[in-house]
């Protein structure tokens, strides 16, 4: 268990990494305004590398992929919706 005096300390750092947390989603719903933004997005979220990025037209909407190489090796394939052609 942890004492009270190290639990009131320790909640501003909670605070801050639960808003962290929620930042980087309401980005992806906002969708990017061209690949580079999305690049770019994707980039400060993971702290990776960039493998390659596309652009996937899936009926009216268009979806970029981005592939990273996240800094613990792992590769991921991220999606982030186009702001153009988008039905809202």
């Amino acid at each position: 268990m942890i004492p009270v005096c190290h639990t009131r300390a320790l909640l501003p750092v909670a605070l801050l990494a639960s808003l962290l947390c929620l930042s980087a989603p309401l980005s992806a719903r906002e969708g990017a305004a061209n690949l580079q933004e999305a690049i770019a997005q994707v980039q400060r979220e993971t702290g990776g590398r960039v493998l390659s990025a596309d652009t996937v037209a899936t009926g009216t909407r268009e979806v970029y992929r981005i592939k990273v190489l996240t800094p613990d090796g792992r590769v991921r394939v991220v999606t982030r919706p186009s702001r153009v052609g988008n039905n809202r």
